[in-house]
């Protein structure tokens, strides 16, 4: 058995895409703080207590706590998530935004229960896998999946729905499972994403407005012909940080799900550039230490919290350059929202943790 070292640079690429996130909210929030409360630094300080900071003393938790602990208490996690997920269509404790349930008032702060419930759900589906015999993989992991899916379906998250997918399917696969079962679960998503779509006429709307952007442009395509001209606008090296003025109101969700886009204008491609570097070295990083765990378990939650980010990282991103349909999901590390940022430090705790253990 041999002691490993915490990844230094995966450490590192982790404080950078945190100072580039606090960099872009700094300078993305001003306008609609001066607006609603006369501060101007306002979310930025918001972000730092409810997110940074309760975010930084779990993370740190999850760099230490024993692993084996995770693994058995991942199914109390997962069903707590659940719970949560359900809370927010209680009246007195629900909160809605754009006709969407979503968030949990707790009076003196919301929350987003469906961020915790990715970390939840790769905890557990690491257990369940690593756990099960082959025979049993397809069926437990089928049911984790519908009870996930039918509930964010609930909540009209599409993007989370698609993220959480997306990351299941990529642990199932690397749990040594037939090539016929991810192939079985791939054609099925397919044909109820395309029901899902169908069925409802704002996502109809959506993935019209993804495939003729310029039919609507005052209505269903403004957010996303806002981005493109945002993005457009920042040129090779940007406007200068700070100096923007498409967040003056123009971009919608300017500091949260469309940061990438004040960002864009600011720092020019170069900058963005860099930016998305940073989250591939971090994937890569990532993969790395996946490669170097012997242990299953610990390496399927490994690559489940490296598909998280990435795949999330890519929608967002993809969702503003008009490559993938508008959603309402976080730029990882970046975007306005105390929820996910938490999660994701304790993804990252866990991540380290990993990176100094024994690998058997």
């Amino acid at each position: 058995m041999k002691k490993q070292k915490t990844d230094v640079f995966l450490l590192v690429t982790i404080i950078l895409l945190l100072v580039v996130g606090f960099l872009a909210l700094a300078t993305a929030s001003i306008p609609l703080s001066l607006k609603l409360t006369g501060n101007a630094t306002y979310y930025l300080f918001h972000q730092i207590i409810f997110g940074l900071i309760p975010g930084l003393i779990l993370g740190f938790i999850a760099f230490k706590v024993p692993l084996n602990k995770v693994k058995k208490f991942s199914i109390y996690f997962f069903i707590f998530s659940i719970i949560l997920m359900f809370l927010v269509f209680v009246p007195g404790f629900s909160k809605s935004e754009s006709g969407a349930t979503r968030w949990l008032d707790l009076g003196f702060v919301s929350m987003q229960p469906s961020e915790f419930l990715k970390l939840a759900v790769i905890f557990y589906l690491a257990t369940i896998l690593d756990d099960q015999k082959n025979r049993k993989k397809f069926l437990a992991f089928s049911i984790v999946l519908v009870l996930v899916c039918s509930v964010l379906i609930l909540q009209r998250d599409t993007g989370t729905l698609f993220v959480i997918f997306v990351t299941s399917l990529a642990m199932f696969f690397c749990s040594k499972t037939p090539i016929k079962q991810t192939l079985l679960i791939m054609v099925t998503a397919a044909v109820g994403f395309f029901a899902l779509i169908t069925s409802s006429p704002y996502r109809a709307q959506r993935i019209f407005s993804f495939l003729n952007p310029n039919a609507d442009v005052l209505g269903s395509s403004y957010h996303i012909n806002q981005s493109l001209i945002t993005i457009g606008s920042g040129g090779l090296l940007g406007s200068g940080l700070g100096l923007g003025m498409q967040k003056l109101g123009f971009v919608p969700q300017g500091m949260s799900d469309s940061i990438f886009t004040i960002l864009a204008e600011e720092v020019g491609f170069i900058g963005c550039s860099l930016l998305i570097i940073l989250f591939l070295f971090f994937f890569f990083r990532v993969v790395v230490l996946a490669k170097k765990v012997d242990n299953q378990y610990l390496k399927l939650m490994t690559i489940g919290i490296g598909s998280w980010i990435i795949v999330q990282t890519f929608v967002n991103i993809g969702a503003m350059t008009g490559m993938v349909p508008l959603t309402g999901i976080p730029l990882p590390f970046i975007s306005y929202g105390g929820s996910h940022l938490i999660a994701e430090l304790i993804a990252c705790g866990v991540l380290l943790n990993i990176s100094k253990r024994h690998i058997l």
